[in-house]
């Protein structure tokens, strides 16, 4: 596999509020975002020459006429890609890999996601029809939180830990990404809550509660691309930061109806996660990234994903947790924008607005200064998944400094 290390140049950025926005149709998102991205960039949307598409909410017309009508593009040509909770990963990817070709100079990946309008809490329906013949037409309500349920009771068990004991990890990981989204402008959630908060919350399903799961939202991220020598074209200030890495992993089977599948690691992760770290040259995952953007669609999620990176060590989170390493001044800090948790998860933005975090940082332009990493940022990482344990997608783009580093 040839390496697209420092190939594309990430030049400019823009992401929306996420949250509630019913006065926001997706057009309206993709606007904000995308103007922001142009105007960071230095550019115009008619500098724009192509564009890839990420939304999932299929109440919205499945093509890229959408951002066509919105954007007022010049019949460029608009790719809509939907990859479940990697969607916002297979934008970057697609337009990473055009511009590597050749074929385009400027590429605009975009993600967008309206989740509030449509279906059961925001979520349209799942799978209509005939699908899959062993996994069935209709999953019950609430799947996506029964399997992570499975998966953290698997985790306390095989790990040793007491109920007590589990659901107080799960809490001080819910705490730190709470805390964090407090900060962050951006963020739908913006209030810290504490251990016994977690703790005494309803249960959704045992034993993850309230704040052990993320929201269904709205929002959009937007990213300008460039070939990497191109770059000081669009910011002769050499403030942007280059793709390291990005690829996307897709299981081939359904882990509740594999017997041996153990619901302590996320195979997509893993194998996802060493694709991307043999183009980016990277060795020691945790010593070498100082920004960790982990999908935490559940508190369990990223606890599994932490170790499914190798990150941590496999069952030993829970030291690493109660020794505040993964706060802001550890030494992984996971999650410092708020993460799903404080976000929601509107799945065509996610991955975007995981890049747009590094992309701040890197910069030393966060919206709140209290919320700045110290020391210098080379690389960091942005994770997604979807599906549910055991067959997942799973998309990750590690993005860095420039070559020669600022």
């Amino acid at each position: 596999m040839e390496s697209i290390k420092d190939k594309v140049a990430i030049v400019g950025m823009g992401c929306t509020a996420f949250g509630e926005l019913w006065d926001k149709g997706p057009e309206d998102l993709m606007v904000e975002s995308t103007y922001e991205a142009c105007e960071d960039a230095g550019i115009e949307t008619t500098d724009i020459q192509a564009c890839w598409l990420g939304y999932v909410n299929s109440d919205i017309a499945m093509t890229g006429i959408m951002a066509a009508g919105a954007l007022q593009f010049d019949y460029i040509p608009v790719t809509h890609v939907e990859n479940a909770c990697g969607t916002g990963a297979e934008t970057f990817r697609g337009a990473a890999m055009a511009l590597i070709a050749g074929a385009y100079d400027v590429c605009l990946a975009l993600g967008v996601e309206k989740m509030k309008d449509a279906g059961f809490g925001g979520i349209p329906q799942a799978f209509p029809g005939k699908w899959h013949p062993v996994y069935g037409a209709a999953p019950e309500v609430g799947g996506g939180v029964a399997r992570y349920a499975l998966a953290a009771t698997r985790y306390f068990s095989y790990y040793g830990l007491t109920p007590e004991e589990g659901k107080t990890m799960l809490a001080k990981v819910s705490v730190k990404s709470h805390y964090n989204g407090s900060r962050n402008p951006k963020a739908a959630l913006r209030k810290a809550v504490s251990i016994e908060q977690v703790l005494n919350a309803p249960i959704i399903a045992w034993p993850l509660g309230l704040f052990d799961c993320c929201g269904i939202n709205d929002g959009s991220s937007a990213a300008i691309l460039v070939r990497t020598e191109d770059a000081k074209k669009f910011r002769p200030d050499g403030d942007y930061i280059t793709i390291k890495g990005s690829s996307i992993a897709c299981g081939p089977s359904w882990g509740k109806e594999r017997p041996d599948y153990d619901y302590l690691h996320w195979e997509e992760t893993e194998r996802c996660a060493k694709q991307v770290y043999e183009m980016a040259g990277i060795k020691d995952p945790r010593k070498e990234m100082q920004v960790f953007e982990l999908h935490d669609c559940f508190s369990i999620a990223e606890v599994i994903a932490a170790e499914s990176l190798g990150l941590v060590e496999k069952g030993k989170a829970r030291e690493d947790i109660d020794a505040g390493n993964w706060e802001q001044e550890g030494e992984m800090p996971i999650n410092i924008s708020g993460g799903l948790k404080s976000f929601g998860h509107p799945a065509g933005a996610s991955g975007g607005r995981e890049i747009y975090e590094f992309y701040k940082q890197f910069q030393g332009k966060v919206e709140e200064p209290s919320r700045q990493l110290k020391g210098d940022l080379k690389m960091g990482i942005a994770h997604n998944q979807g599906g549910h344990p055991g067959n997942f997608v799973c998309g990750i783009t590690i993005v860095g400094e420039p070559p020669a580093a600022k």
